[in-house]
């Protein structure tokens, strides 16, 4: 008991491999409750074909799950988004095996083309099987539980991503209803808004992210302040946003982190000032991101007309974050606004470049010289010339206005990457 305990805290991998020893640390690994199996953690390298993946795969997976079979897992984190020609029997399998009434967490990362193909057997899920789960995170499937199937009582943790939720697919979903009472993670993508209905007070972390919702922002500032009261964390993707941010009465008490992402389909007019309003309605809001993929046009030369809120205060916020910055007059305009009324304010970001394969956006490799990839994105040289615009509007508007105790972070195109070319 005391081996399989000390393997039980090992890494999968090396508890693995300590079963090369001996039986007794075989039979510890047999009893590992932490399961995370891709190709990568199965040591599997991709080949051309990709028909002897496949059978090394389904081989491997089949040989430990069925000897963890006795033991029982407790968390099982299953990616299988390289596999296309899978035979969703051996999910409905491994799930047979994995599921039992000692799980806690599951993760099952799907082939984009099993949205249509597999259908997640609830049966598993809802009953005394589910009774412990607390994490349930699910891509690329349809989940259907039926009326009266039972209610995950310990689920804390949810995420749903490019899942079919209703009967017949007949029209839209038009409402999530959840009745986990310890619900306090819930994140959410999909192409339409949906109506939530979340029952627990408990939900402190939500992300929606609606491909196809108009107005997205909108609706969030308006409607989310009532459902989900004591959200401590927010992020918000936007994609079409045709009208600016309303300012409203309702408030975020809560909230401490506050992200979002606009996409370059936004309307050219957006008033990135508007945006403020989530600033106001956030009274203890810590720390701002805010993603922009969207081009504007350059800002104004006369800085003596840009609006001012004098009245409002953001005692709390301590970091600011702007990635794609852009020449915009709003986006001065906002920026300003921020390091006027950030009274606690002890660092802002503004980076020109929105670089999506910088997954942790810590700029350009000129910069970080341990970047993975060993090179940046490619920019245009439109888009290289709107970054120099975004830093000559930094150094014309904002920088002077920087209090001293606030350190500005300025990051522009590579200086290895990002040059112009020159026909």
């Amino acid at each position: 008991e005391i081996w399989f305990h000390i393997h039980s805290l090992m890494p999968m991998e090396d508890s693995a491999r300590a079963a090369c020893v001996s039986r007794t640390f075989l039979r510890s690994w047999r009893h590992h409750p932490y399961l995370i199996l891709s190709k990568e953690t199965l040591g599997l390298k991709p080949n051309a074909s990709g028909k002897g993946d496949v059978w090394a795969f389904t081989t491997k997976m089949d040989l430990i799950l069925k000897n963890h079979s006795s033991a029982g897992v407790k968390t099982l984190e299953l990616d299988v988004c390289e596999c296309r020609d899978l035979n969703p029997c051996y999910l409905n399998d491994w799930l047979q095996i994995a599921i039992t009434p000692r799980i806690e967490s599951l993760t099952l990362v799907l082939p984009s083309k099993y949205e249509e193909e597999y259908n997640f057997p609830c049966s598993l899920l809802f009953g005394v099987n589910g009774n412990l789960i607390r994490h349930l995170h699910l891509t690329y499937c349809a989940f259907r539980p039926t009326v009266g199937a039972g209610c995950l009582r310990s689920l804390t943790k949810l995420h749903l991503s490019s899942v079919r939720i209703t009967g017949e697919e007949l029209g839209m979903l038009e409402m999530i209803e959840s009745k986990a009472p310890n619900l306090s993670t819930f994140n959410f993508t999909g192409d339409n808004l949906v109506q939530l209905s979340l029952e627990s007070l408990q939900v402190k972390n939500l992300d929606m992210d609606c491909l196809d919702e108009i107005n997205f922002l909108n609706y969030s500032i308006t409607k989310l302040p009532y459902m989900v009261p004591n959200l401590e964390t927010l992020t918000l993707s936007s994609y079409n946003e045709m009208v600016n941010t309303p300012t409203v009465a309702a408030k975020f008490h809560h909230l401490k982190y506050l992200e979002i992402y606009l996409d370059r389909c936004l309307s050219p007019e957006y008033d990135f000032w508007s945006l403020a309003s989530f600033l106001d309605a956030s009274p203890i809001l810590e720390t701002f991101i805010l993603i922009n993929s969207m081009e504007s046009e350059p800002v104004f030369e006369d800085a003596s007309n840009m609006r001012q809120r004098p009245e409002h205060k953001y005692e709390s916020l301590k970091d600011v974050m702007i990635f794609g910055f852009c020449s915009a007059k709003s986006m001065v305009e906002l920026t300003c606004h921020i390091l006027q009324n950030a009274t606690s304010l002890e660092s802002i970001t503004l980076d020109t470049i929105n670089d999506q394969d910088d997954e942790d956006n810590l700029g350009r490799c000129s910069l970080t010289p341990a970047r993975k990839t060993g090179e940046c994105c490619y920019l245009s040289n439109g888009m290289i010339l709107e970054a120099n615009k975004g830093l000559m509007a930094i150094q014309k508007y904002i920088a002077a206005k920087v209090p001293s105790t606030v350190e500005l972070d300025v990051r522009g195109p590579c200086s290895r990457c990002h040059t112009l070319e020159t026909r």
